[in-house]
């Protein structure tokens, strides 16, 4: 097998990889990318769809609470690359963002092109090498083993680190088949587990005219948690960042339940149900009390069939709808995974106990947060400080500030 000696190795160009390998680069590292797929960052892209949320603007203790247990461990890569940092870095990149008014933060461009196009051209500047259609073997051996257009590679990097995503979304290169590789090795790995993954229904047969239609106007509670984001009735289920915001809690077993008219008290509900014209069907009485769209009517129907006659208790039902599930969607539909390389795997540079020399970034590691800017924060966060440590322990250049 042919061998290929060079200062670093970055596998895998996600956001956190790139990261790496420009920290890398600018500690004066001749830096080497190997990325399964075509070309990099297919993730990223595909979030860019939706107008990629690149951050959030809110204060720092706030912020970081949000990574629930792993906040303590992810915070000082946070303190050095937060939200400020972030938007910084893109604004650097020639994409200026803005602060919606959910304090989710964007590029003004809207999409992901624009701002990997930048970074990409920054990274050949500093010399930075890409190798696409490189697959990670595992082989034994030294130094790190590749499956490769042209045959299999071997490269024996000063330091390396792996970026290589989670488990989801496997179709753009996040496919989890590197657990077993470093399993084997001794690492500590938690089991993956869908983390902002929507929910299967078996709905009844009169969804269909509702499929992709947007629920609005509703109030999500799982556990200690409650949401008022918007989501969406699928043919798969409920999906979107309403759904997503509870989804720990539901897969750890807790109930999910909606309120259909949050700003109004179980009361209210009540008199207006009781006042309503009796002639009316419960259809028209619910519409004209609560102003209830077909959306909220329609899961009204689903998940609370047969409806109470009495106004007290289906006032009570509109306000703590039980949702009626199948569990989570498949691991490969969530928008992250949790689990993965344990905390205790990894010294305080990210770096494999099992593996020295080697680090790991991004969403590789087990932590796991709710959409709304906090994951590419962190990848982006987790992957500097890879880089930074690898630099250090290469004995390269370390960039000031």
């Amino acid at each position: 097998m042919p061998e290929d000696a060079v200062e670093a190795l970055v596998v895998g160009a996600g956001p956190a990889g790139l990261m790496a390998a420009e920290e890398l680069a600018r500690a004066g590292a001749r830096v080497v990318v190997a990325e399964a797929r075509p070309s990099p960052a297919r993730k990223l892209l595909m979030a860019g769809l939706s107008g990629l949320n690149l951050t959030r603007d809110e204060p720092a203790a706030a912020f970081t609470a949000a990574y629930s247990e792993a906040a303590d461990w992810l915070a000082p890569m946070l303190a050095a690359f937060g939200p400020e940092a972030v938007k910084a870095w893109a604004e650097g990149l020639g994409q200026p963002v803005f602060t919606g008014t959910s304090r989710r933060v964007f590029p003004v461009a809207m999409k992901a092109s624009p701002l990997l196009r930048g970074w990409l051209a920054r990274l050949a500047g500093l010399g930075v090498e890409l190798r696409t259609g490189w697959r990670w073997t595992g082989a034994p051996g030294p130094g790190l083993a590749f499956a490769t257009h042209g045959g299999p590679v071997r490269v024996l990097p000063q330091v390396a680190v792996l970026a290589l995503g989670g488990a989801s979304w496997s179709r753009l290169g996040s496919d989890g088949r590197w657990a077993p590789r470093l399993a084997d090795r001794g690492v500590a790995l938690a089991p993956f587990r869908p983390a902002n993954m929507g929910l299967a229904v078996d709905w009844p047969g009169d969804a269909a005219q509702l499929l992709g239609m947007p629920v609005k106007g509703v109030a999500l509670a799982a556990g200690d948690v409650r949401s008022r984001g918007e989501f969406v009735i699928s043919s798969r289920g409920l999906e979107g960042g309403g759904v997503y915001a509870v989804a720990r809690p539901v897969r750890e077993g807790a109930a999910l339940t909606l309120d259909l008219a949050p700003d109004l008290s179980a009361a209210e509900v009540a008199r207006r149900l009781a006042a309503a014209r009796a002639g009316d069907s419960r259809a028209n009485r619910l519409r004209k009390a609560l102003r209830l769209d077909p959306a909220r009517a329609f899961l009204l129907r689903a998940f609370g069939h047969p409806l109470p006659a009495d106004p007290a208790a289906l006032a009570a039902l509109v306000k703590a709808l039980p949702v009626r599930h199948a569990g989570p969607r498949p691991l490969d539909e969530a928008i992250s995974t949790a689990g993965g390389v344990m905390r205790r795997a990894v010294d305080e540079g990210l770096m494999l106990r099992d593996w020295p020399g080697v680090y790991v970034a991004g969403e590789m590691l087990d932590w796991e947060a709710p959409t709304g800017g906090y994951l590419i924060t962190a990848c982006l966060a987790t992957g500097r400080w890879a880089g930074r440590a690898a630099a250090a322990r290469a004995c390269l250049r370390c960039p000031q500030g």
